[in-house]
């Protein structure tokens, strides 16, 4: 048997029937439903709620304020989990996974970057980028730290401190930290929401030009519609359900 409980739940073996040739599901969302009791009553976010996305895809999912799209980035990145249905990350299934299994496939497997940056205060550059490894326990190569920081142009910058650099420069952080364990999936949210314009779409290309460089793929939060239209594909939340736009 296995040491890691997680391979218990692998599911790789089913069908994907719409699979792209030779791709792998690397996020397979299946039948969700999301709902949170209040004391007005029952509210439903998300209901029948079905897709997937595969190795190498660049996704964006919009839909406008309310419709759903925070709660389904907090499913899909292991935050929370559903009322009903599955969501499975590289093919294991994480409805019977403890919390410390939810906590070590998503820091494995899964890199966030947030519209706020969320870097830890006072980490420099390069402690910021070197975080998931550390709570990860493996190991932190100095080369692949340099290397991470090169490919976001921080060279300058690998000890400075957060409040000491702009918008821009804390995204690149936010970009390279989510590269550094390695993980399949990355996962945005509104990524250059907080940036103006000019400094957004650099900073988007830098993004989407990292997760070619490292074969990852990529689901962006967005209400951007130049930004979605950058993607692969394009998945809209209506009707409290996930709808792929032809």
């Amino acid at each position: 048997m296995s040491k890691n409980p997680i391979i218990q739940h692998d599911i790789l073996g089913l069908m994907h029937i719409n699979a792209p040739a030779e791709k792998k599901p690397v996020l397979t969302v299946t039948e969700v439903e999301k709902s949170f009791v209040t004391p007005q009553g029952t509210i439903s976010i998300l209901e029948h709620t079905s897709f997937t996305v595969y190795e190498g895809e660049k996704v964006a999912i919009v839909g406008p304020s309310g419709s759903g799209k925070s709660t389904l980035l907090s499913l899909i990145g292991l935050l929370d989990t559903p009322t009903t249905g599955m969501v499975a990350i590289d093919g294991v299934d994480t409805r019977n996974l403890s919390e410390d299994e939810l906590a070590r496939l998503r820091n494995e497997r899964i890199g966030f970057i947030f519209q706020a940056f969320e870097l830890i205060a006072p980490f420099t550059v390069t402690e910021n980028i070197s975080a998931p490894l550390e709570i990860a326990g493996n190991e932190i190569r100095k080369e692949h730290i340099e290397t991470l920081i090169s490919e976001v142009g921080l060279e300058k910058r690998s000890e400075a401190l957060p409040f000491t650099l702009s918008g821009g420069e804390k995204q690149r952080v936010a970009i390279a930290r989510a590269l550094a364990n390695h993980p399949n999936l990355i996962l945005a949210d509104e990524p250059t929401g907080s940036l103006d314009r000019e400094t957004g779409e650099k900073v988007l290309s830098l993004l989407l030009d990292a997760v070619d460089v490292h074969g990852k793929t990529l689901v962006i939060i967005t209400h951007d519609a130049s930004v979605a239209a950058r993607m692969d594909r394009v998945f809209e939340i209506r009707d409290k359900a996930v709808h792929e736009r032809s």
